[in-house]
């Protein structure tokens, strides 16, 4: 029987001496094995020869085509939409207010055909090759050289990381990958947290054959990525691989295997970059969201390996990496300047992305069928302040657009994810110009509205993903089965759009008010995730949402006034002024436990918080978790190759 979570407890029985007088069969650490990690340029390109990446030695057919068809769409579109909204504002003469408020209408018109077409795109790759694997993989077997399992962790739950090591071990074990998969338990936690992890990694050794390492950095240089370049410096060296996990991650032994083949049979590949499926939901606001990730992610997903090609991104965890190359290439500078926008590279994984394919290495995205797996934010506050950090780190990326070397590729997705949190205050601005302009406009203005043609388009682009995704419930007969059948599946869909609209501008504004606060200078710091949580506090979720509420209500005022564009924004008002409520009412467990017992918010079992993974249909081990059924899952990876799926 395999290591579990269960075994954990016993550390919360023991006493500080007891636990301190567990003896170690094996050091903390291996031998050093040192690699060198030069800090890279990320000077500005001064020629045009300085833009040009290194070579690749893996092609996409077809890829030029396919960013040709959504660049191009994304701003055709959007300059039709555009000359409409103008023929409308030129009814009582242009104004300068009236030109601002174009070019941010063509902005936010462009972003968001730019993601209808990726996924119309993905749905016809779907559709032609079905989900899945790529063809790179075929059948599970062992890799030849030894890959490193990276998890940094920061002050996290002690139980809850080590039980992820413990089920990742047994999975590993249950492969036979013991000697082929090392662990490290990259720790930048607080002093008083060492005999804690201490004692949880001494009841994970007992008795495990996989070797799991601890290391914590007493000074917590740069981050993660300061993290992650201290081992490859000590120990990268004797690895041919790292697999880099979050510490609310979790991959299965086949899904390790897979990968590490993968990169033994492509020596040019130097990153590949897993879909994490998102398991745990336990508050209605995770189970949303892991809902969503099920429903619509296959689409968008495929869309994005769709044009990617070998310029893929990295998201930083979830993702196998040659060592050799991740050294050479990603040696993280200091930007000049203060925080937020100097300091550590905070976003560092798609610069990473970008450092790799400057080197002449290709990076891929994959979807894996099972065995790549995270977590999602309990609650809104706490996906806020995850988004906070993802917004200053995103926002240092504008200064690394003309970087040396990047390609055009890297270079649109550093833009795009910086788009991604400037597009809420264009949203903002657009909407209070917007309702300025028609407070003091004429009749004149109103008498030549948007043509029918452009509000159908409009409803399209913002609902056409989703519609997209039902599209492909509809074919795919083995995921609409799982997520509760075609009937369960309309109602919680019916459901989630309404939370959706209600959401977007609960995002608008704390997307915007963490860009006010990173332009007035304030740093994100480094806090600890909160995992965990069930319900809010109708004064906690008053003060969360203060502005919100007072935004709303300022909304609805030019209504009063008889302004005509002020329309536009009662919906976004309303769900400003109901955000404390959805707030609440989102951040409960037994919500998200309600809608579960009645089958709504329905995902796969193996994406369930309490599900055994028997990916094969088979009975589950004894071993308890998440990962119980991989010695099944092995057997079916090397009874029967993977069929045809997505390429990257």
């Amino acid at each position: 029987m395999g290591l579990t979570t269960v075994h954990l407890h016993k550390v919360q029985q023991l006493s500080a001496a007891e636990r301190k007088s567990m003896p170690f069969s094996e050091p903390l650490l291996p031998n050093e094995a040192p690699l060198a990690m030069p800090v890279q340029s990320l000077d500005t390109a001064t020629s045009l020869a300085d833009l040009e990446p290194g070579p690749t030695a893996i092609a996409v057919e077809g890829v030029w085509e396919r960013r040709l068809f959504l660049v191009l769409g994304s701003l055709l579109v959007g300059i039709a939409a555009t000359q409409e909204m103008m023929r409308s504002f030129a009814a009582d003469g242009l104004s300068l207010l009236d030109v601002i408020l174009s070019l941010l209408f063509f902005s936010l018109y462009s972003w968001i055909t730019f993601g209808f077409l990726g996924a119309l795109a993905g749905l016809v790759v779907l559709l032609g090759n079905g989900p899945g694997l790529s063809r790179w993989f075929t059948r599970l077997r062992l890799p030849k050289r030894r890959t490193a399992v990276l998890m940094p962790i920061y002050n996290e739950d002690t139980e809850a990381v080590f039980g992820r090591i413990a089920e990742m071990s047994a999975s590993i074990a249950a492969i036979g990958g013991q000697d082929l998969f090392h662990i490290f338990v990259l720790s930048d936690s607080r002093a008083d947290m060492e005999a804690r992890e201490l004692a949880a990694l001494r009841v994970v050794r007992a008795g495990n054959p996989v070797k799991v390492f601890y290391r914590r950095r007493t000074e917590n240089i740069a981050r993660k990525p300061g993290n992650i370049a201290e081992w490859i410096g000590r120990f990268g060296a004797a690895y041919e691989n790292m697999i880099v996990l979050d510490a609310d991650s979790l991959m299965s032994g086949p899904a390790m295997a897979l990968l590490a083949t993968t990169m033994e049979e492509r020596p040019s590949v130097g990153l590949i970059q897993t879909i994490p499926t998102i398991i745990n939901a336990r508050t209605f606001f995770a189970r949303w969201h892991q809902f969503a990730a099920v429903a619509y992610g296959p689409a968008a997903a495929a869309g994005l390996q769709w044009w990617s090609g070998t310029e893929s991104t990295f998201w930083g965890h979830n993702a196998i990496v040659r060592v050799r190359a991740f050294a050479e290439s990603c040696g993280l500078p200091r930007l000049p300047g203060p925080e937020p926008f100097g300091g550590h590279v905070l976003s560092h994984d798609m610069v990473e992305a970008a450092l790799l394919r400057r080197n002449g290495w290709s990076v891929h995205m994959v979807s894996l069928p099972e065995g790549s797996y995270e977590e999602f934010p309990p609650t809104i506050a706490d996906h806020s302040v995850r988004d906070r950090r993802w917004c200053q780190g995103n926002l240092q990326h504008v200064r690394l657009l003309g970087a040396r070397g990047f390609h055009w590729v890297n270079r649109l997705q550093l833009l795009m994810g910086a788009s991604a949190f400037l597009t809420s205050p264009l949203w903002m601005l657009m909407l209070l110009l917007g309702i300025a302009a028609s407070v003091g406009a004429s009749d004149a203005t109103f008498s030549s509205p948007p043509d029918t043609w452009l509000v159908m388009l409009t409803l399209l682009l913002l609902f056409g993903p989703k519609l997209i995704a039902v599209l492909w419930l509809s074919v795919d007969d083995g995921l609409r089965a799982a997520m509760g059948g075609a009937r369960k599946l309309a109602a919680t869909i019916a459901i989630e759009m309404p939370l959706s609209m209600a959401m977007a501008p609960i995002t608008m504004v704390n997307q915007t008010m963490a860009i006010i606060d990173i332009l007035r200078g304030r740093p994100v710091g480094w806090m600890p995730q909160r995992r965990d949580a069930d319900g809010m506090p109708l004064r906690d979720a008053l003060m969360l949402c203060r502005v919100h509420i007072g935004l709303g209500f300022a909304l609805l005022l030019p209504l009063l006034l008889g302004a005509g564009f002020a329309i536009w924004a009662l919906p976004v008002a309303i769900g400003l002024i109901a955000s404390p409520f959805t707030a609440m009412l989102t951040s409960r467990v037994d919500v998200g436990d309600w809608f579960a017992r009645h089958g709504l918010f329905a995902v796969p079992n193996g994406t369930s918080a309490t599900a055994q993974a028997t990916l094969v249909g088979e009975e589950p081990l004894p071993a308890a978790g998440h990962l119980a059924g991989t010695t099944a899952m092995a057997r079916a990876f090397v009874a029967r190759p993977i069929g045809p799926a997505v390429r990257p």
